[in-house]
């Protein structure tokens, strides 16, 4: 459009030329409707080159547009997470080859302790079962107690009965007794007499050696 435009300023000054020189009024008609021509091919180049940035600015918009829409549409679906989600409150568990560590087994009740093999005597569990003619223990300090119960010095024991004591306890009076080393007597739940009061002579007998 802008040449054309150029064209015909070149032939309206033209033909001005010629119509002034030759004094022909057709040769000036021509230059001014050559001049209008020009000026309308002119505007409408100008407007022309005016909606071109706007139609490619729209375009680039429309192309922004659409390509997020296209890259969500072409991508893959995500898929679900495969480990359950755990409600509020609650504990999940994760197996132990998710953590890399050995397999544990499954927590079970605990096996009571065995008893002591053979056929040892019996201590009385629990105080309140002795029997109400149980002599009361014989009171002894800690220390003195972990020295008896390192010492293997035989003691004398009633089954079912928790003390024990020296030969000659007027408690062992028609009842059977058999003999055990006072440190077995001790870890097996035993306690010394108080009427004989073996600990005391087990002591001064170790005093003496």
């Amino acid at each position: 459009m802008i040449v054309a435009s150029l064209l015909l300023i070149a032939g309206a000054a033209t033909l001005l030329v010629l119509g002034l020189w030759q004094s022909s009024s057709v040769l000036l008609s021509g230059s001014i409707a050559a001049s209008l021509l020009a000026a309308v091919t002119l505007v409408v180049g100008a407007r022309r080159a005016a909606d071109a940035p706007t139609a490619a600015a729209r375009h680039g918009s429309a192309a922004a547009t659409t390509a997020p829409m296209a890259r969500v549409a072409d991508a893959p679906p995500a898929l679900p997470d495969p480990a359950p989600v755990a409600a509020a409150g609650s504990t999940v568990a994760i197996p132990s080859q998710m953590l890399g560590g050995p397999p544990t087994a499954a927590a079970g009740p605990e096996s009571p302790p065995s008893a002591p093999s053979g056929d040892l005597p019996e201590a009385a569990e629990v105080d309140d079962e002795e029997p109400s003619d149980e002599p009361a223990p014989q009171q002894v300090s800690a220390a003195d107690a972990a020295r008896v119960s390192r010492m293997h010095t035989d003691v004398l024991v009633v089954d079912g009965r928790p003390r024990y004591h020296l030969p000659g306890c007027v408690h062992l009076m028609a009842r059977e007794s058999e003999p055990l080393p006072v440190a077995e007597a001790m870890e097996l739940g035993f306690t010394p007499c108080g009427l004989c009061e073996p600990d005391s002579a087990l002591l001064a007998d170790a005093r003496r050696v």
